[in-house]
C-alpha cells in the first residue's frame, strides 16, 4: 500500500497467493451471495476487492451459473494491488466470464474511489480493513477508508465483509492474564513480540498497554524469555490475540514449506478428512518431504504413529499437533540461530505478515465505528452502512484451531472469522435505519448505540 512496507512480492508468491491465501471460497462469497440476492435489479454490479487466488471468485461463478432464481448478467470488477499476479486468479475469472463478465483493475483499496467509474451495487472484500490497518496509516487510513465505501456504492447497496474473529470484550485494551508453557509458544514469543510491538503498526502504546512477562516471580523483557519456564503474561487481551493468531499462522507456513520433513495437506479435499469435525478432531494427510535436518528419532515416530495411504501418510490429528509442537521448538532454535533454511522460512514468514495486527476491533466497535465514520462521506445522499437483518452478522468458528489451541494454553481465545453485511442507507429512509439501530442492540453497547445516534442526528 502507497508508503507502507506491503511486501508485494511476498504476498503474491504462488505459494502462497494461489495456496495458502486461496482457500475458504465459499465463506469468502457467502455474504456477497447474500447481498445479489437482494439487489432489487437485473445486472448487479459486484466489486471484489483483493481476490488474491481467486477462490470467492470461482466459488461465485459456481453458484450463479446454477441459482434460482436466477441472478442473470452479474457485473463483476477485482480491485488488486499492483505487482500481486495470480495464475489461480486468472483461471478463476475465466470460470466467471462464462456466467457474466468480469475486469481487473490494478490499484490500492484507498483509492478505490478514483477506481471504479460507476458505483457498485455491492462490494466484498476479505481482510481488508486489518490490511489497512497494518499497511496504509493505521486507525486514520481505516476511518479514510470507511469514509470512501459509501461514495462507491449506490444507496442500499451493500458491503460484504469478513476478517478475523476479534474477542468478546469491551475493548482489546481490557487487561488480562495468560499463562504459557509450551516450550514452542514461549520460544514463538521471545522471537516475536520484540519486533512486532517496536515495528508494527498497533494500537498498544499506553501506559496501561504495557506487557509484563514473569518467570519464577521476576519481570522479564520478552526478548530475554527462557523456554524451560513458564511464563505469566499480563497484557491486554489484543496483544494475546495477536501472539495466538500469528503463532498459528506461522505453524501453517512451516508446514508449507515442507522444513520440517512433513507437509499436511492444509487446502483440497483431503484437508476435511474429519474425525469428529463439530469438535475440530481431524485425521491429517502428508507427504514426507527432502529436509532432514530434523532428528531422525522423530520422524521415525511420526512415520510409526502415521498409516500409508495411497502415496501418502495420515495421523490423528491430536498427535501431529504434539509432533508439530516439539518439532517446532527445533525449528524456532535453529531459525533464532540464523541456521540455513530454518531461518530463510522465518524470515519470510516475518517480512510477510509478522508484523500484521489481526484484531484492531471487537465486533461492538467495528459495527459503532462503520456507521460513525460512513456517515461522514462526503457525497450528495447521506447514507450510514449498519447491517439491517440479525443474519446479517456472523460468526463462523474454526473448530480444529481452537481444539489444538485449548490443549496448548491455558485460556485461550477463540479463534474464528466474523462476517458483516452493511446496508448503505439514507439517513431519509426511517424504517431502515430503525432495523440497522435494532441490528446494532444486539453487538454494540449502549456508548455505541449513542455515537451511532449522535452521528446520524448531528448531519454529517
Amino acid at each position: 500500500m502507497p508508503g507502507s512496507t506491503f511486501t508485494t512480492t511476498l504476498k503474491s508468491a504462488a505459494t502462497y497467493i494461489d495456496v495458502a491465501a486461496n482457500a475458504h471460497g465459499e465463506e469468502k462469497a457467502h455474504l456477497a451471495l447474500q447481498a445479489l440476492k437482494r439487489v432489487p435489479h437485473a445486472g448487479p454490479h459486484l466489486v471484489e476487492v483483493g481476490p488474491g487466488g481467486g477462490s470467492a471468485v470461482c466459488y461465485l461463478a459456481s453458484q450463479l451459473a446454477t441459482a434460482q432464481p436466477r441472478i442473470d448478467g452479474v457485473s463483476l470488477t477485482l480491485v488488486e494491488v499492483p505487482g500481486v499476479t495470480s495464475a489461480s486468479l486468472e483461471q478463476a475469472m475465466d470460470a466467471f466470464n462464462r456466467i457474466g463478465s468480469c475486469r481487473l483493475l490494478t490499484g490500492f483499496a484507498q483509492d478505490i474511489g478514483a477506481l471504479l467509474t460507476e458505483p457498485a451495487d455491492v462490494i466484498s472484500a476479505s481482510a481488508l480493513l486489518h490490511e489497512v490497518y497494518s499497511y496504509g496509516g493505521g486507525y486514520a487510513g481505516l476511518q479514510s477508508m470507511i469514509r470512501t465505501l459509501p461514495t462507491v456504492l449506490k444507496p442500499g447497496g451493500m458491503f460484504a465483509y469478513r476478517d478475523v474473529y476479534a474477542v468478546k470484550t469491551a475493548s482489546l485494551h481490557e487487561p488480562t492474564l495468560q499463562t504459557y508453557i509450551s516450550r514452542s509458544w514461549i520460544q514463538f514469543m521471545r522471537m516475536f513480540l520484540p519486533q512486532y510491538l517496536q515495528e508494527g503498526t498497533h494500537p498498544y502504546h499506553s501506559a496501561a498497554d504495557l506487557l509484563v512477562l514473569r518467570q519464577d516471580s521476576r519481570i522479564v523483557a520478552p526478548e530475554n524469555l527462557a523456554e524451560r519456564t513458564s511464563v505469566v503474561a499480563a497484557a491486554p487481551v489484543g496483544i494475546f490475540r495477536e501472539v495466538q493468531r500469528h503463532y498459528l499462522t506461522l505453524r501453517d507456513h512451516i508446514w508449507r514449506s515442507g522444513v520440517l520433513g512433513f507437509t499436511p495437506y492444509l487446502e483440497g479435499p483431503l484437508a476435511g478428512d474429519w474425525i469428529d469435525a463439530r469438535h475440530g478432531h481431524k485425521r491429517v494427510h502428508y507427504a514426507l518431504t527432502d529436509s532432514d535436518w530434523l532428528p531422525a528419532s522423530q520422524r521415525t515416530m511420526l512415520l510409526a504413529l502415521s498409516e500409508q495411504y495411497m502415496d501418502h501418510h495420515t495421523v490423528d490429528g491430536d498427535i501431529l499437533d504434539e509432533c508439530t509442537d516439539i518439532a517446532l521448538h527445533a525449528f524456532l532454535a535453529r531459525a533464532e540461530q540464523g541456521d540455513g533454511e530454518c531461518a530463510d522460512v522465518w524470515q519470510t514468514w516475518v517480512t510477510r505478515e509478522g508484523r500484521e495486527t489481526y484484531a484492531y476491533m471487537t465486533l461492538d466497535a467495528l459495527l459503532a465505528a462503520v456507521a460513525v465514520h460512513s456517515s461522514e462521506a462526503a457525497h450528495d445522499q447521506r447514507t450510514v452502512l449498519m447491517p439491517v437483518r440479525l443474519a446479517d452478522v456472523t460468526r463462523r468458528d474454526r473448530a480444529y484451531y481452537n481444539r489444538y489451541l485449548r490443549r496448548a494454553l491455558s485460556n485461550p481465545l477463540k479463534d474464528a472469522k466474523q462476517l458483516v453485511l452493511f446496508s448503505n442507507i439514507p439517513v431519509t429512509d426511517t424504517g431502515s435505519l430503525g432495523d440497522g439501530m435494532h441490528c446494532l442492540q444486539q453487538w454494540c453497547s449502549k456508548s455505541s448505540l449513542a455515537r451511532v445516534y449522535a452521528a446520524i442526528n448531528s448531519g454529517g
